[in-house]
């Protein structure tokens, strides 16, 4: 008969311990968890990313509803434990719920720290530590108010960036000098204030919060400084207390926290805590590394598996904050007593610190340059003498392996016991072993697995570059779901709409046995772009609520919430005429930026919503159609003067540049795609680094294909030379038509080519026939795709765009996210 194991806790560290106790020993325990919260178990880390939309909450969630179905477990969500009867061996719940148990588990987490000021029991006076409060902030936050973010440590900086990215002034209060200074220098403090204050935050340092003012919501905020703000809410990230209350109403030993053993064993040899609760050798824990160690141990404890006791935890971090890479570890401060090994470069944002004792790594600060965390972390874990490597040390390890260029990145060079996530403790030896002993083909297998990239995510790119190292050629066979929605890839539901006849997304959904009802924002978009692709939109009608956000208002949405407005300049050029119609529209809606674009058109940025409308109107009242500047197909064909102006011009690249526009404009493609047209080979048009790159020479014009001018430049590649401008344009419809129905959905054309090869697309574009197949469903898809979005909007009325998309949550079985508890 199994034992009954209770679980109070349905957060990380705790389900953290059941989902390794499952790979040990699936069958001990009859399991029973209680959760504060009405959700299932997700990534309490990840709020950050929620806060700034940078993700969603079905993106955190770890274990959904069918993982503890799978595993017999019984989930009770928004039930509190109230008491324990450790005589009895019970708990009791909130809703009355009494429960026995053999073995207890608690992991109840910690609770935010407010300090008592005035007016801090006001409305809109909250943390920054769950779900609700994340949902709190988003419905509250004003732009036409300010919002103050009261703490400068991790979570203060990602909940003032979350907020900051609404749009909204923000003022970030830190009691110290120094922004995170729990983690951080002064000198990398001051580098991560300067990044942060580009996102628009604002800094008080060495100030508090006097008193908040207000009578019953926060209306406004004095400072010591003896400034004052209006607000409507105050975000405190002032710290954590472990959140002992059930231990101490139980009569468990407890000081700061719960007290525990090396075996996570509480005073109560039946009774374990786990987590940010707990109390190890005088130390509380409140990142996730050191939990998921804990967490480790007790599931063998638990599983009746020799193992060693926990000893404590080396602390490291890493600031969740899109384009901020920081890092730091140990004892990053030092004393007279140490030595730092110091590199600093301000004006690209770098800053390495070493903390040396006794030859030996201490301490570290890592900001700018992150590539190699783990590597040094390893150093510092395992004592190792660094003598012989100080000359180098701080340019990193592959300086000292002669293989200076290529980076950190080289998996190469990393030893098996270096830390690949440090949320996870999961070295590379862990996921190379995983891979080849479990037969893991795809990223999600490895992070399903391992834990490794499962938490914050920051060590995605590292676990795939071991995965491609470790599968080699295997790994480009591949198929992997385009999310967690589904177990099928791109190339399945391109086959399956190819041989089916379809009429919306869901009939889709249905056919491949979807998960979730209604989808998500990665795999809707794909499925009707596909769809798209195969009918037309004259069979089938574009979905504008799978559509990602700025194709669903014709317009792309900036950092303040404004909007920026594009109108199409045909091959980038326009008249004094349009000038002035451009400038005689900016100055009538004041917008308050106007600047030219790369690809040589005019973007009006700063544009409220309900400016769109009328703004486009008048554009379209003057002859201007949109730009698509927003759009996943044509955005611009560059061109230089050619031979109208240009004394080396060989072709007349500013007509053929508006014939190219003007022909494939408005056209849906897997990503972005840019065209450009040179005259000479002197390339002014740069067009060697485009989708789509035309150039002019003595015979006639250079093709080449599949450019990148972004992150990481792609030049193109040759695909063929042709004689004339008839020849130009047949290439340049079938080639685009070929890209649209043969490359994944978000597959720039350098990804998609360097998925299939130059050979294969030669092979295609260069059969006269298959040629001629493409540009006869290139010119009959035309037909329905070149309406302008902007009069279509206008004349269908423009105000839905605008109203959150809801899809009937009361009738979704699956997606967790839509609960409104």
């Amino acid at each position: 008969m199994k034992e009954k194991l209770i679980v109070v806790g349905n957060g990380m560290s705790g389900l953290r311990v059941i989902e390794d106790l499952l790979e040990i020993n699936k069958d001990k325990y009859d399991i029973t968890i209680f959760g504060e919260e009405p959700y299932v178990n997700y990534n309490r880390i990840m709020l950050s990313y929620i806060l700034s939309q940078e993700k969603t909450f079905e993106d955190t969630i770890i274990n959904h509803e069918s993982w503890y179905t799978q595993n017999n477990i019984t989930l009770h969500k928004g039930d509190k434990v109230i008491s324990i009867d450790k005589l009895n061996k019970t708990v009791t719940s909130q809703n009355g719920k009494v429960e026995n148990y053999d073995k207890l588990l608690i992991a109840t987490g910690s609770k935010p720290f407010i300090p008592q000021t005035v007016g801090s029991n006001l409305n809109n006076v909250i943390a920054f530590r769950n779900k609700a409060d994340v949902d709190t902030i988003i419905k509250t936050i004003d732009k036409s108010k300010t919002a103050v973010v009261v703490g400068g440590g991790l979570l203060g900086l990602e909940a003032a960036y979350g907020i900051a990215m609404h749009g909204v002034k923000t003022i970030l209060v830190h009691r110290s000098g120094s922004i995170l200074s729990q983690q951080l220098d002064s000198t990398g403090g001051k580098l991560l204030q300067e990044n942060l204050e580009k996102y628009g935050i604002e800094f008080k340092l060495n100030t508090t919060i006097k008193q908040i003012n207000g009578i019953s919501d926060v209306e406004e905020v004095e400072f010591s400084d003896g400034s004052s703000v209006e607000s409507n809410i105050v975000v405190f990230a002032t710290g954590i207390i472990p959140n002992k209350d059930l231990a101490i109403e139980a009569k468990l030993d407890t000081k700061k926290g719960i007290i525990v053993d090396d075996f996570m064993a509480t005073s109560d040899k039946s009774i374990f805590a786990v987590g940010e609760c707990v109390e190890h050798k005088g130390n509380t824990y409140g990142l996730v590394a050191p939990l998921y160690e804990q967490g480790k141990v007790l599931a063998k404890k638990l599983a009746d598996v020799e193992v060693d006791g926990y000893s404590g935890s080396t602390l490291s971090t890493r600031l969740k904050i899109s384009g901020v890479d920081l890092f730091s570890a140990g004892d990053y401060l030092g004393d007279e007593t140490t030595e730092e090994l110091i590199l600093l470069d301000e004006k690209v944002g770098i800053y390495k610190k070493l903390v040396i004792y006794d030859n030996k790594i201490i301490g570290i600060v890592l900001y700018g340059d992150t590539a190699d965390a783990s590597w040094y972390l390893k150093l510092l874990k395992e004592h190792t003498d660094i003598s012989d490597l100080r000359t180098k040390i701080l340019f990193g390890k592959s300086a000292l392996s002669g293989d200076s260029g290529h980076g950190g990145d080289d998996v190469n060079s990393m030893s098996d016991d270096e830390e690949v996530c440090g949320c996870n403790g999961v070295c590379k030896g862990d996921v190379v072993n995983a891979i080849k002993d479990k037969d893991l083909k795809s990223l999600s297998d490895v992070k399903s697995c391992t834990k490794a990239g499962a938490s914050c995510g920051s060590c995605l790119g590292l676990v795939e570059q071991i995965l491609v190292n470790t599968l080699g050629d295997e790994y480009n066979a591949v198929e992997e779901g385009i999310c967690d929605c589904c177990d099928v890839g791109h190339k399945e539901i391109k086959e399956c709409i190819n041989e089916n006849e379809f009429s919306d997304v869901y009939e889709v959904f249905e056919k491949l046995n979807w998960k979730t009802n209604d989808g998500c924002i990665k795999c809707r978009p794909a499925i009707n772009y596909y769809l798209l692709v195969k009918y037309n939109d004259d069979k089938y009608k574009n979905d504008k609520r799978s559509a990602l956000v700025n194709d669903r208002n014709y317009a792309n949405i900036q950092k303040d919430g404004t909007y920026s407005v594009v109108p199409r300049i045909w091959g980038g050029l326009t008249s004094p005429q349009e000038l002035k119609d451009i400038a005689d529209i900016a100055v009538k809606y004041d917008v308050p930026t106007v600047k030219f674009t790369g690809g040589q058109r005019l973007d009006m940025l700063g544009v409220k919503k309900e400016q769109l409308a009328p703004m486009w109107k008048d554009l379209n009242d003057c002859g201007f159609v949109s730009g698509q500047a927003y759009a996943k197909g044509l955005r611009t064909v560059k061109t230089c003067v050619g031979s109208q102006w240009c004394r080396f011009g060989t072709q007349d690249s500013m007509a053929m540049g508006v014939k190219l526009e003007k022909l494939t404009w408005g056209s849906w493609t897997p990503h972005k795609y840019k065209i450009a047209v040179s005259g000479c080979p002197r390339n002014c048009a740069e067009a060697t680094i485009k989708d789509f790159g035309v150039v002019a020479v003595d015979s006639g014009w250079e093709i080449h294909i599949a450019g990148n001018g972004g992150i990481k430049v792609r030049v193109t590649d040759l695909l063929c030379k042709v004689e004339t401008d008839e020849e130009l344009i047949e290439y340049t419809k079938a080639f685009m038509q070929f890209y649209r129905e043969d490359a994944y959905y978000l597959e720039r054309t350098a990804h998609w080519l360097e998925r299939v090869g130059l050979e294969y697309v030669k092979k295609i574009m260069l059969d006269t026939q298959k040629r001629e197949y493409y540009v006869l469903r290139f010119e009959e898809s035309q037909k329905s795709a070149q309406v302008d979005p902007w009069a279509k909007a206008i004349e269908d009325g423009f105000t839905k765009e605008f109203s959150p998309i809801v899809i009937k949550p009361e009738e979704s079985v699956s997606f967790e996210a839509k609960e409104i508890n």
